[in-house]
């Protein structure tokens, strides 16, 4: 197996003048205070199961503590990198994300400053340095290119959508109401802007967080509606946890449900152990997420006199809006259990298998990524060939 300790590129060497080169460029993103290294046992088995039709390239512009300089710092990063990587690899004509945990959220800015489209009528100059978006500004175009490539698969796994805000989101503080109160004002002290955008306490009270931006500044979900357009693989996969177990990001906010959405389930995926459910949820028409004067209200008193009631108050309204803004678009759900596994509070790193000796129980996530990817990819050829 390959040890990328920099951002690598698994079948982009090596090639002779009458070597097919590849042609889909599939981005591995790790999460939080992590590395490309914890990709090592998912990158050799995506290269084995899905050929050299791909460029697996597992990145590594965010690694360890620069993952706390801010979501939107680290998708510029990620944005730049991909971008160089397409440069450097001629042939390349499609684009697909697997992301992990804070990865995706990472990816999900870096996707709205790599998107391009001669279509586009917004008059937005989109780059690396610049992402301002205008509510008030329409999309008329259903098509466009990531990085100068079609965007074909966006994979996230166990990634905080909603944040970490909220009763449960962080199943590692075990639900206790006096440990969730304490993680929003220490956050930024340990995790730095990462921390407060989590949170939703970034900026002013006046100011809409960046996740609520992220769910409704029409740029941030480009490649969501692409993906809806061009049937592509929105495939979201959430831990499910049947038992109250210490791990790093909830099912609610890593699958955009709401509470009483939740229906944990035991029943295996045939072929696939530990996935409990597949789910196909469509687009819900919406005008969009808001950010009302009582929201900006609870923000301020969420950041200078935190209490359970306002904090609360303030979680419940963002959370509602980012999943109407979130639920424009359709997704793949497919959620994960490894309750049945002697390590299920490892659930976080199994998903992602980050140490194959470990964390193997993943492995069955990981070869289901692989399948989705390839039939998805078969029915684009089936289509192009029509």
């Amino acid at each position: 197996m390959s040890n990328p300790t920099q951002g690598s590129a698994t079948s982009s060497s090596g090639f002779s003048s009458g070597d097919k080169r590849p042609d889909h460029l599939l981005v591995l993103v790790h999460g939080i205070l992590a590395s490309p290294k914890d990709w090592i046992y998912a990158e050799a088995e995506l290269k084995r199961r899905l050929g050299a039709n791909f460029l697996i390239y597992v990145s590594s512009a965010n690694s360890f503590i620069k993952t706390f300089e801010g979501i939107d710092v680290a998708g510029r990063r990620l944005a730049a990198e991909v971008e160089n990587v397409v440069e450097e690899n001629y042939g390349l004509t499609k684009i697909s994300f697997l992301a992990h945990s804070l990865g995706g959220m990472f990816t999900r800015y870096a996707i709205a400053v790599m998107y391009s489209s001669d279509d586009l009528t917004m008059g937005i100059n989109v780059t690396s340095q610049n992402t301002k978006t205008d509510d008030s500004k329409e999309v008329t175009s259903s098509s466009g290119l990531i990085a100068g490539l079609e965007p074909i698969n966006f994979i996230t796994l166990a990634t905080p959508h909603l944040g970490v805000r909220g009763n449960k989101q962080l199943p590692f503080l075990l639900g206790l109401e006096m440990l969730e109160k304490l993680a929003a004002p220490l956050a930024p002290l340990l995790v730095g802007q990462t921390g407060r955008q989590l949170f939703l306490t970034d900026g002013k009270p006046s100011k809409r967080p960046l996740l609520l931006r992220m769910a409704s500044d029409i740029l941030l979900l480009l490649l969501l509606r692409i993906g809806q357009n061009l049937n592509c693989l929105n495939h979201l996969l959430a831990p499910v946890f049947l038992s109250l177990i210490p791990d790093m990001v909830g099912w609610r906010t890593s699958s955009i449900r709401r509470e009483t959405e939740l229906k944990p389930s035991t029943q295996c995926l045939d072929g696939y152990k530990h996935i409990v459910g597949v789910e196909h949820r469509p687009a819900v028409s919406s005008d969009g997420p808001q950010f009302p004067s009582e929201a900006a209200m609870a923000k301020k008193a969420a950041q200078e006199a935190p209490t359970p009631q306002n904090t609360d108050q303030y979680h419940h309204i963002m959370e509602e809006e980012m999943i109407r803004g979130l639920q424009r678009v359709s997704w793949k759900k497919v959620d994960v259990s490894f309750h049945a596994t002697p390590w299920p509070f490892f659930a976080h790193n199994n998903i992602h298998v980050k140490t194959e000796w470990l964390h193997n129980a993943g492995a069955s996530i990981i070869s289901h990524v692989a399948d989705s990817i390839k039939q998805h990819e078969y029915r684009t050829c089936i289509i192009a060939n029509l």
